[in-house]
C-alpha cells in the first residue's frame, strides 16, 4: 500500500503539469512542467524525499522497459525514417554527447559546492 500511496503522489505532481502545460503556453512539454514541480517540491521540503523515494528508485530502475514503446513506433516509422537516416543518426549522437557533457559539468560543479565548506 506504501507504493500506491507514493505513485499517487508522482501522478498527482505529473498531472499538475499537465494543467500547467494546458495553462501556460510554452514551447515545454508538461512532463518537464511535472518535473520541475517535483524538484521544487522535493527541495522545499512540501513532499518529503521518504514519501517517494521507493517508487521513484522503481521507475528509474525499470526505465529502459519504458523505451520500448518508441522503439517499436520507431521501427515503425522506419520508412519516414529511411531517407533522412544519416541526419537523424548524426543528431541523436550530437544531442547525446551534449546532454552528457553538460550533466557531467553540471554534476562536477554541484559536488564541488558541497565540498566547499
Amino acid at each position: 500500500m506504501k507504493y500506491m500511496g507514493q505513485l499517487a503522489v508522482i501522478l498527482l505532481v505529473s498531472l499538475i503539469g499537465e494543467v500547467l502545460h494546458e495553462w501556460i503556453l510554452l514551447p515545454f512539454p508538461a512532463s518537464i512542467y511535472g518535473l520541475v514541480l517535483m524538484l521544487l517540491a522535493l527541495c522545499t521540503g512540501l513532499i518529503p524525499f521518504h514519501r517517494v523515494r521507493e517508487t521513484g528508485k522503481f521507475l528509474v530502475e525499470i526505465m529502459p522497459v519504458l523505451f520500448i514503446p518508441l522503439t517499436v513506433g520507431m521501427m515503425d516509422s522506419w520508412p519516414v525514417l529511411q531517407s533522412i537516416l544519416i541526419p537523424f543518426v548524426v543528431i541523436v549522437i550530437v544531442s547525446t554527447v551534449v546532454v552528457m557533457a553538460v550533466s557531467g559539468r553540471v554534476t562536477q560543479w554541484v559536488m564541488g559546492k558541497e565540498r566547499k565548506p
